[in-house]
């Protein structure tokens, strides 16, 4: 169980999440997670639930609450977090792996120790931005919170959101930073560096008129709403323009400024703790022998702190009246957006093998001088080297076919056509794209030119237009060797997505000699009557290829120290290999689990346990969600209702009361990679997808719960 703040307060266990619904308890949680494994006195908790003016049973009323709070954590199996009483105040104790805001906390601390690897610091800080879910508390009402808690939070975010833009500079990746500044810069239009970025960030594109428009804008909205200049680093960026001066890379002096563990320490605007930037308040006081009593400062009060605490028991009394309440921050001329409505590139993590942009010089696609930068336009549509795939195994036969099939000679005909030589197809998360990885790298040698893995949808999982990727190819093979190229399609959402890339009309310098292998998650049967080519449809893994991967990830001398226990593990995940990819993730982090009892506790709930939690988007049920997202609203509800009715429905008949799902329809789910086999034999569901789709119907209805 984990628990959410960084959006809605919620409880999560895996895909399933229950948001809280407004209440008192419910301010009360809010407040004690946000001072996780801090003692928080019961005079702040009561402002915090009942605001300044209290009701003169708050004490006591506060003592419900709290019991409340355990009847919810009971219900919904919380374990190894509870809600301590100890003298003066509670505590609640938590850790990454179940509060979100110290995930985020720690992976940011980790993406601070990586400023030598810019590469491995941005795939970090990304990862970490995913785990914002939406507007900060918005089902907690709370005044006391919203005041002091949630400004403290978004500059967190706001912080790393420089970083990342900043390290997207640094790498020559503009047009990936321009999509988070433009909005950025509209959400905060006070928020001078998110303007100087996006005015660097355009130069160095070549966009030297538009980037000094956006100079003009922020310098007439700072005048006119706040009486000011632009600094002085926005007033050297715009003569450096007008001058036309080659910026250089992005200095070290300006990245490490950005960097999230260089910043002052946070505080928060009240009296949260007194002499310390921590929000877990700072020790006053000393005490070493032992019984000597020591006191913390947490939210401007005084806690006596024993030596030994005893959880459990209630708190003791407060000496005197409390404190009165620290005055609230002056107010913003403006009131301040949530930063989660900055629609970032770093919602979703990008996979550890994604591939380097390919670069063409600066100015080669869009005429701008060598001097504004050497930002490439190619790397926006997620083209690159084809990287290797760790602990491949399995897909023998299938490799082999794929193999003889790009290294035939190019077939004979007119001279403007340009054959598709294969459609790897199949279930999301069966392989597709390892498979065709895995072969184009053992094929190199037939294709001196170079191999190019081109993602036909972006992070968010909207596709990108063909348009588009022929564009940025005829940038990229610009720049490849002489002789026959290879290009992955990968995660083709239609064959319209592809049929103007294998045509006259395709990127320039493409010519019959070109190999295509298409990954999609469609049958692409009518690409494949115009233009030919060969079909390898994939399906789950044998009892042997599951077995091979293990060993292969995990070591032979683990998985046959145990080899019952490993074909278990096998079957609890279906033989399906993205879940095995994650299973051995997560078994390689534990090197002194026994394979026997990763059984058990994997049996117990397999769906829920087939995630990363440091990384949420690697989840079995993440990857068929965005599957069942890209079908159309119909096709999804028959797909509901044959998962959760019984077999029968795949048949031709169908149950007698029912009557048959139409074989049109079935063919489609089929044709999108959900259902198996087919006419003549029976449809199937995969075991693992049809769980999903019948525990996500049991909590659809209980998405929200009073506390």
């Amino acid at each position: 169980m984990r628990f959410q703040l960084l959006g809605p307060l919620a409880l999560a266990d895996g895909p399933d999440t229950v948001v809280l619904q407004p209440s008192k308890p419910a301010n009360l949680l809010a407040a004690l997670l946000l001072n996780a494994n801090s003692t928080v006195s019961a005079g702040y908790l009561q402002r915090a639930v009942w605001g300044e003016e209290q009701p003169a049973t708050a004490k006591a009323a506060l003592q419900t609450c709290v019991l409340r709070l355990r009847r919810l954590f009971a219900k919904h199996g919380v374990t190894g977090t509870a809600i301590e009483a100890v003298p003066g105040g509670y505590r609640i104790v938590a850790g990454p792996p179940t509060l979100d805001l110290l995930a985020y906390r720690d992976q940011v601390r980790r993406a601070t120790a990586m400023d030598r690897d810019p590469e491995a610091e941005l795939y970090t800080l990304r990862d970490a931005l995913s785990l914002w879910q939406g507007s900060l508390l918005a089902n907690v009402r709370s005044a006391v919170l919203h005041r002091d808690e949630v400004p403290r939070l978004a500059e967190e975010r706001l912080r790393v959101v420089e970083r990342v833009c900043d390290l997207l500079l640094g790498l020559g990746r503009c047009g990936e930073a321009l999509v988070d500044l433009w909005t950025a810069t509209r959400v905060y239009p006070g928020h001078e560096r998110f303007h100087e970025q996006l005015i660097e960030a355009l130069y160095r594109s070549g966009r030297q008129s538009q980037a000094l428009a956006e100079y003009r804008r922020v310098k007439d909205f700072l005048r006119e709403e706040l009486g000011v200049d632009p600094s002085p680093s926005l007033r050297r960026l715009e003569l450096s323009i007008l001058r036309g001066e080659d910026l250089g890379p992005v200095g070290q002096a300006a990245l490490a400024a950005s960097a999230p563990g260089q910043a002052a320490p946070v505080v928060s605007t009240s009296a949260e703790a007194v002499g310390s930037g921590s929000a877990s308040g700072a020790v006053v006081g000393s005490g070493s022998a032992s019984g000597a009593v020591v006191s913390r400062v947490v939210r401007g009060e005084t806690v006596p702190q024993p030596d030994a605490e005893t959880p459990g028991s209630e708190p003791a009394p407060a000496s005197g009246p409390d404190p009165a309440p620290a005055p609230a921050p002056a107010p913003d001329p403006a009131p301040a957006p949530d930063p989660a409505t900055i629609p970032t590139l770093v919602t979703a993590p990008v996979p550890t093998s994604a591939p380097a942009p390919v670069t063409v010089p600066p100015g080669a696609a869009t005429g701008a001088p060598s001097t504004a930068g050497a930002c490439a336009p190619p790397a926006d549509a997620g083209i690159g080297p084809v990287p290797g795939v760790p602990h491949f195994t399995g897909r023998a036969a299938e490799a082999e076919a794929m193999a003889a099939r790009l290294t035939a000679p190019p077939p004979t005909g007119p001279a403007d056509h340009r054959a598709l030589a294969v459609v790897v197809s199949g279930a999301p998360g069966i392989g597709k794209s390892a498979l065709a990885q895995h072969v184009a790298r053992q094929v190199g040698d037939a294709f001196p030119a170079g191999r190019l893995l081109v993602r036909m949808t972006r992070a968010d999982g909207e596709p990108r237009t063909a348009g588009e990727v022929a564009a940025a190819l005829a940038d990229a093979l610009g720049v490849t060797g002489e002789g026959r190229a290879l290009l992955i399609l990968d995660d083709v959402v239609d064959a319209d997505q592809v049929r103007p890339l294998l045509t006259p009309g395709g990127p320039p310098g493409t010519g019959p000699g070109l190999a295509v292998v298409v990954t999609s998650r469609m049958g692409l049967g009518g690409l494949i009557a115009t233009h030919g080519g060969w079909v390898q449809r994939l399906t789950a893994f044998t009892e042997a290829e599951s077995y091979g991967l293990l060993l292969a990830a995990l070591g032979a001398e683990r998985v046959e120290a145990e080899p019952e226990a490993a074909h278990r593990l096998t079957a609890v995940c279906g033989h399906f290999p993205a879940a095995l990819r994650i299973l051995t993730a997560r078994l390689l982090t534990r090197p002194g689990l026994r394979l026997a009892d990763a059984v058990d506790w994997l049996g117990d709930d397999p769906l829920a346990r087939l995630t990363l939690t440091d990384s949420p988007g690697h989840s079995v049920t993440g990857l068929f969600d965005r599957a069942l997202d890209r079908l159309d609203p119909r096709l999804a509800q028959a797909f509901t209702h044959l998962a959760q009715g019984p077999p029968e429905l795949l048949a031709d008949g169908g149950p007698e009361h029912e009557g048959p799902v139409p074989e049109a329809v079935r063919e489609q789910l089929a044709d999108a990679g959900l259902l198996e086999d087919g006419p003549p034999g029976p449809y199937r569901i995969h075991g693992l997808l049809r769980a999903h789709v019948r525990r996500t119907a049991r909590i659809r209805d209980r998405r929200t719960e009073k506390v």
